[in-house]
C-alpha cells in the first residue's frame, strides 16, 4: 500500500513539474516602439504576475520592427509609434484583419541637455538656428516616425532651411535622447513621455498639434497571435493598463 501511495506522489509530481515547464514555454512577443520602453515594460511585469507566461519585448524604432516583421520575426503583438509602419504591415496582410485599434497618444517637444535650456518661440518668425549651438538630434528624418513628426514641424514652422544641416539622425527616438543627455547635441526632438522619463534632460518648448500630423500608437495582432497573445492585447487596453501609460504621460483618450 505505501508503496503505491509513494508512486501515486511520484506521480503527481512529475504531471505538475510537467505542467510548470509548459507553463514556462508559454510566452507572447511583443514588438513596439522604442518610446514605448518603460510604459510597456511595466505593464508586461503587472501581466505575469497574475498569469503563469512570459511576455518578450522587443523595443526599437517602428520602421525597424515593422521590417523584421515582414521578414519572418516571430510576433504575437506590435505597437507602432505611428500609422504608417501599421498600415505597411497591414497592406501586406500581416496583421489580423478587425485587431488594429488607436491605443495611445503623444506629443512632441523640443528638449536640451539638463542646465542648458534656451528660449524658443514656437511661432514662424522665431530664428531657431540662432537660439542654440552645436548638433539637433532626433529620429532619422524619412523612416523614423519621431524623425518624420520633427520635420514636419520644422517645415510648418519655417524653421526647416537654416536648421536641416545641423540635424543628426538616430535609429530611433531613445538614441535622439541619449544624445541630448550626454551634451553631444545641444537640442533634440523627442516625445513628451521621453523627456519625462530622463533626468539628464529639459523641455524646452512642445510643438503645436497643428504643425505635424497626429502622434498616434495603433496596436495590432499579427496572423499569428496565439489565444494568450489575444488575452495580453485585451489587457493592453483595460484600465488598469491605461493607468500605467498614463503614469509615464501617454495620452489614454485614443484606446477603445
Amino acid at each position: 500500500m505505501f508503496k503505491n501511495q509513494f508512486l501515486a506522489v511520484a506521480l503527481l509530481a512529475i504531471v505538475s513539474a510537467l505542467a510548470s515547464v509548459a507553463h514556462a514555454d508559454q510566452k507572447i512577443t511583443v514588438f513596439a516602439a522604442a518610446s514605448l520602453t518603460n510604459a510597456i515594460s511595466d505593464v508586461a511585469s503587472e501581466y505575469e504576475k497574475d498569469k503563469q507566461i512570459n511576455i518578450q519585448t522587443s523595443f526599437a524604432s517602428s520602421s525597424t520592427l515593422a521590417k523584421q516583421i515582414e521578414k519572418g520575426a516571430p510576433v504575437d503583438i506590435f505597437i507602432s509609434a505611428d500609422t504608417k509602419w501599421m498600415n505597411y504591415l497591414q497592406d501586406k496582410k500581416l496583421t489580423k484583419a478587425g485587431s488594429k485599434v488607436n491605443l495611445l497618444g503623444n506629443q512632441l517637444v523640443l528638449i536640451a541637455p539638463k542646465g542648458k535650456s534656451f528660449k524658443v518661440d514656437m511661432v514662424k518668425s522665431f530664428n531657431l538656428a540662432g537660439a542654440f549651438s552645436g548638433k539637433l538630434c532626433t529620429g532619422e528624418l524619412e523612416s523614423v516616425p519621431v524623425g518624420i513628426y520633427a520635420k514636419q514641424s520644422l517645415k510648418k514652422l519655417n524653421w526647416w532651411d537654416s536648421i536641416k544641416m545641423r540635424i543628426v539622425g538616430t535609429q530611433d527616438v531613445r538614441a535622439a535622447l541619449v544624445f541630448v543627455e550626454r551634451a553631444e547635441c545641444d537640442a533634440g526632438i523627442v516625445y513628451a513621455t521621453d523627456a519625462k522619463v530622463s533626468g539628464k534632460v529639459e523641455s524646452v518648448a512642445v510643438f503645436p498639434n497643428t504643425t505635424h500630423e497626429p502622434i498616434v500608437y495603433p496596436l495590432a495582432l499579427l496572423n499569428n497571435a496565439s489565444a494568450q497573445a489575444a488575452a495580453f492585447y485585451d489587457y493592453l487596453r483595460s484600465e488598469k493598463a491605461k493607468a500605467i501609460f498614463a503614469k509615464y504621460g501617454f495620452d489614454t483618450t485614443l484606446t477603445q
